[in-house]
């Protein structure tokens, strides 16, 4: 258990309880930020160690994730503070529990472009922008596609792995097996080349990851994923830096909503972002 003691407001940081996390999505929502319904247990499996909240006389007042993957690579996320408690610095001292919990690692998050100064200030620098295009869409086209949960795990894991900063087989488990979403792979002579997840959020749908070894084969997930939820908004979060996934998105008439900021305390994890057309999520990375 971590915790900070301030007698002088009586504020204190400490883990959250597993009910607690929804208390976080909750206010995710409010925020705009439209997250799963199943995000809660997800997040929670990834790191259930990771995840605190920042309470002044009892009351929650700030949250914050901070999932340790492994012992290099962690991510920052769900850092919010409630309106009437800004400005009174419960927010930083939240942000700098998780920071120490983190510890050595390298540390990603996806943050507001207007907050990047702030986070310069703890070490982080900017690597790419990630932008969140949505629209109505409808499938183009009916690939052949096979049920990410019928295709060896192990091979998903290693897929998973090569897209993202380090392998997570906890979350990727929970992630595929979500009871409101779809996850497809593209499979080509035994081998994945490709794997999307769909799933259902407060409002419409969200694509991530789409992860892919060409801009052929996310058009095929694509396509596979949101014909199973025609006629529903469709929210995709693409690295600008990838210009395949950016067009894949304008070709369907999705729009910019807004823009995150991809950032590291480190040098960039050496991932191919040009197989990253979908990021899994912004709060874990």
């Amino acid at each position: 258990m971590h915790l900070i003691m301030d007698d002088r407001d009586d504020f204190l940081v400490r883990n959250m309880a597993f009910r607690e996390v929804d208390l976080a999505v909750e206010w995710a929502a409010a925020e705009g930020w439209n997250p799963g319904l199943d995000d809660a247990r997800c997040f929670w499996n990834a790191d259930p160690n990771g995840f605190f909240v920042g309470t002044w006389r009892g009351e929650p007042v700030a949250c914050i994730s901070a999932v340790a993957y492994d012992e290099r690579f962690g991510f920052i996320g769900l850092y919010i503070v409630k309106p009437a408690f800004r400005a009174r610095g419960f927010g930083l001292r939240t942000w700098q529990h998780a920071m120490r919990y983190l510890g050595d690692r390298t540390i990603g998050l996806d943050g507001v472009v207007a907050q990047q100064q702030n986070y310069k200030k703890s070490g982080f620098q900017l690597a790419y922008r990630n932008i969140r295009f949505q629209g109505v869409v409808q499938a183009a086209s009916t690939p052949n596609l096979t049920n990410a949960r019928e295709v060896p795990f192990a091979q998903l894991v290693a897929y998973d792995s090569a897209c993202f900063s380090t392998a997570r087989p906890r979350f990727l488990a929970d992630w595929i097996a979500q009871p409101q979403a779809l996850a497809l792979a593209a499979v080509r002579n035994a081998q994945i080349r490709g794997y999307g997840v769909l799933r259902r959020c407060g409002t419409g749908y969200k694509i991530g990851p789409l992860f892919a070894d060409d801009a052929r084969i996310a058009n095929d997930l694509f396509d596979g994923l949101v014909a199973s939820v025609a006629g529903e908004v469709i929210a995709f979060d693409v690295p600008e830096v990838n210009t395949a996934a950016v067009a894949l998105a304008e070709r369907y008439g999705m729009v910019s909503a807004f823009e995150t900021a991809r950032m590291y305390t480190r040098a960039p994890p050496a991932i191919p972002v040009q197989r990253v057309f979908g990021v899994s999520s912004f709060e874990l990375g």
